[in-house]
């Protein structure tokens, strides 16, 4: 089993020093709470002492976990992404950027602009996930001709102008609340007032079409930016070191995202329990979630505190730790020892609360109010011997170590997908970088929510490029070798010649159509055409006259 994961979170350095704005260490835990775990004077017990199994909350899920759709009913890779960006929020963007862009014309702007409409924005959209595909170095390069770089497809939806000026001056809130909110310092000031419309929509629509599991996990997530705003972080322990923080609440057995908030930095609210702590209290909605759920956080969250409080609210929970922090055991008494052997394991509870390290390579440090100490798990380590040799040998483990590695391995899914179709381009706007991945986390919401349907059906899912692939060509409305859908008209038929005067009474007898020879007809027609399906011109009748002899 992989303990990498245990390893990184515990070593990771405190956050006080790694970020620009982010709140001090002594804010990330509470001064005032009672410390009844550091007059704790138990001695450390083993693996090989009994441990009870802790009480555990009924799960009790608000709505019946999985996807939250017409599960009969047959969803495209457009449709299941259009759950996250419905048409009513694309046409408020229309409507935000049409405005923008007219501004923009107004202070000296050189560019043509003609007003977007919905289906321009999904083709913009599209070609972003094109991009995401098929990656070039710069945007130009798309559009570039009789060249190496030359691709056919973004020129075919929509000209390289066109493009760059909706990548200009799109938008996504009011301009006029906009100059409002800009007053910084006044009550009601918001940081995120550009992103607000659309990161409501987004939040609400990852709620709405899916309930999660019992196992969750609450993590971090850097979305890189260049951008100047007080909103960067800096996370030395992430791939992308500066950007702007999120956190995250995913379900650990798919990686969807359930829930998610943008950390603005500091604020002038008071937190009598840190960061940490408001930080899960904010995600954990009890009112939607429903109760006896598990869980799984890194060291950063975990602290006695919210344990306590969360079994209170009937939630479990599961983590790591960091040594020396307040409300941590600090007992020395049959602690380890320069000597102890590699998978030794030590552990203390205290009511609801367990303690637990391991010796694997380093020291391993967890708390968990769900687990039993140990349970007789085993897992395998390379190992050398005193004559230089290397043997693989069975060790102990701990219950909860197991438990966290399975579940809060499984949330990087989620990273993992976003990043392997990340939309993410440079900017000099914060709001772009922040739209560009509310398309990612739509996009991979989307391909989860695929997955469980095909689940459902018992049938195989696409693959992540394949969905991809098929949700850039339904939102460029093109069919798989690139060229344009052809528009359905009404099936009825329409007329496009008009009568004239040469349509008159026959003198006597019938009229008889060659195609219909069953078909009479009293008027004497020289030509009569109408109009099939997609505007193929067809004569039906022939020209055709009985003459009176």
């Amino acid at each position: 089993m992989n303990v990498g994961r245990v390893m990184q979170l515990f070593f990771r350095p405190g956050k006080a020093g790694e970020e620009e704005d982010s709140e001090p260490e002594s804010d990330l835990e509470s001064e005032d709470f009672d410390d009844d775990s550091e007059s704790q004077s138990d001695p450390w017990k083993t693996e090989k002492d009994p441990d009870s199994v802790p009480d555990i909350s009924r799960f009790q899920p608000r709505r019946q976990p999985g996807i939250q759709l017409e599960t009969l009913s047959t969803h495209s890779p457009k449709e299941l992404f259009q759950l996250f960006f419905a048409t009513d929020t694309v046409l408020k963007m229309c409507k935000y950027t049409n405005k923008h862009a007219a501004r923009n014309k107004e202070l000296g702007k050189k560019y043509k602009w003609v007003d977007v409409e919905m289906d321009d924005l999904y083709k913009f959209f599209g070609l972003l996930f094109y991009m995401s595909l098929v990656s070039l170095c710069r945007i130009q390069d798309y559009w570039r001709q009789n060249h190496i770089f030359y691709v056919p497809f973004p020129a075919k939806v929509m000209p390289r102008d066109r493009f760059q000026t909706i990548l200009w001056n799109i938008y996504l809130s009011d301009l006029e609340e906009d100059e409002q909110n800009d007053k910084k310092g006044t009550p009601g000031h918001d940081k995120l007032a550009r992103v607000r419309p659309l990161y409501e929509a987004i939040r609400c629509a990852c709620q709405a079409y899916y309930h999660p599991k019992r196992e969750l996990a609450v993590d971090e997530r850097m979305v890189a930016a260049k951008a100047k705003t007080g909103m960067k972080q800096y996370m030395k322990v992430k791939p992308n070191k500066w950007g702007i923080k999120l956190f995250v609440l995913a379900e650990s057995s798919s990686g969807y995202t359930i829930q998610f908030d943008i950390h603005t930095g500091k604020t002038g609210a008071i937190r009598h329990h840190g960061l940490a702590y408001d930080v899960v209290m904010n995600l954990i909605q009890k009112s939607s979630l429903g109760t006896g759920y598990h869980i799984y956080m890194d060291n950063f969250y975990t602290s006695p505190r919210l344990f306590k409080d969360l079994t209170s609210m009937k939630f479990g929970a599961c983590g790591t730790y960091r040594e020396g922090r307040k409300g941590f055991p600090r007992v020395r008494e049959n602690d380890f020892t320069r000597d102890s052997e590699r998978g030794s394991v030590r552990w203390i509870r205290q009511g609801q609360l367990l303690f637990v390290k391991w010796l694997d390579t380093q020291e391993v440090s967890m708390c968990s109010t769900i687990h039993p100490a140990f349970s007789g798990d085993m897992v395998e380590r390379r190992m050398k011997d005193k004559d230089g040799s290397w043997t693989t040998r069975r060790i102990p483990c701990p219950t909860p170590v197991l438990a966290y590695n399975k579940n809060m391995g499984r949330v990087e899914q989620s990273d993992k997908l976003i990043q392997y179709y990340s939309t993410l381009r440079k900017t000099a706007c914060w709001y772009k970088t922040l739209l560009l991945h509310f398309l990612d986390i739509a996009a991979t919401n989307a391909y989860v929510l695929h997955c469980e349907l095909s689940s459902v059906k018992s049938r195989q899912p696409m693959t992540h490029k394949e969905f991809m692939t098929v949700l850039v060509c339904q939102l460029c409305d093109v069919d798989m070798e690139g060229n344009p859908r052809s528009r359905k008209s009404d099936h009825i038929p329409v007329a496009i010649s008009e009568v004239q005067e040469s349509a008159q009474r026959a003198p006597r007898g019938r009229l008889r159509c060659k195609r219909l020879k069953n078909q009479t007809f009293p008027t004497q027609i020289l030509w009569c055409f109408f109009v099939f399906f997609c505007n193929v011109r067809s004569s039906v009748f022939i020209h055709h006259i009985k003459m009176n002899k």
